[in-house]
């Protein structure tokens, strides 16, 4: 399962493992989008910490996640990326969109 989702009180918690590519970023954006649609969160949380490789559908992912949060007045935080995608999404500006830690 590339994704597990959790929940506590305004916040999402996705928990992303293995790859984060065009085959699999898919299913992974349907469901953090049903947690989001269901909990109306005012944190949306992608932890990073299982994710083995992410080519540009990560990057995608995460534009398209705050896209939906950011209408609830909510925020997106990533959590445990490698030094790797930190350094992608740094270089692709999603620091200016999320918080990076």
């Amino acid at each position: 399962m590339p994704v597990i989702i959790d929940t506590e009180e305004n916040t999402v918690i996705a928990r992303l493992s293995g790859e984060v590519d065009h085959h699999t970023a898919k299913t992974i954006r349907e469901d953090i989008d049903l947690a989001i649609d269901k909990h109306h969160p005012k944190q949306l949380i992608l932890d990073f910490d299982g994710v083995t490789f992410m080519d540009s559908s990560g990057i995608g992912l995460v534009m398209g996640r705050y896209k939906i949060v950011k209408p609830y007045g909510g925020c997106v935080i990533i959590e445990n990326t490698g030094n790797q995608i930190k350094k992608v999404m740094r270089l692709a500006g999603l620091d200016r969109l999320a918080v990076i830690r």
